[in-house]
């Protein structure tokens, strides 16, 4: 049983995930309707494919896509933050020996780190037509896939680290 200490130590938790799931679907809303998908862009490591997607769009579909990157930077400070609060305050955590328990606490916060990068280089990528960089597109689509990398890396930590309460 939680008592009201337990409570109002995970009420910040609580918060994020609220917010996560809000900008989370505001997202969603934003990108869904882009046909191709706006998601697909996130694996795109050459200008040719990332040209093939962007200039199938209309200006006010890119302006779209374009306008979900803020609010996907306050969405990878929530999950950054909840990753990094959930190990520190989450009980199932506790018995790891504290190197273990920084380590699962560092990747939400190193995937909202690349997340950001990967951001930012779609805005620079969408601003004007940049083919002569190829390099830049396969970061931005490596970013991606560290990203990824790193989220599925915390689920896995998250139901290890639970397996091993006792029973």
């Amino acid at each position: 049983m939680i008592n009201q200490a337990g409570r109002s130590s995970l009420r910040p938790l609580y918060l994020l995930a609220a917010a996560i799931v809000l900008l989370e679907a505001i997202i969603l809303a934003l990108v869904l309707p882009l046909q191709p998908g706006g998601f697909a862009l996130q694996f795109i490591a050459t200008p040719r494919g990332f040209g093939e997607i962007i200039h199938v769009w209309s200006p006010g579909q890119l302006a779209r896509y374009r306008s979900h990157l803020p609010v996907d930077g306050l969405l990878l400070l929530a999950y950054g933050s909840f990753g990094w609060l959930c190990v520190q305050r989450v009980s199932f955590y506790q018995r790891l020996s504290p190197w273990v328990r920084r380590c699962g606490a560092a990747l939400l916060p190193l995937a909202a780190a690349f997340d950001a990068v990967e951001n930012s280089l779609h805005w620079w990528l969408t601003e004007v037509p940049r083919f002569g960089m190829p390099g830049v597109y396969l970061a931005s689509a490596s970013c991606a896939a560290l990203k990824w990398l790193l989220v599925l890396g915390f689920a896995a930590f998250s139901l290890w680290a639970l397996a091993r309460q006792p029973e």
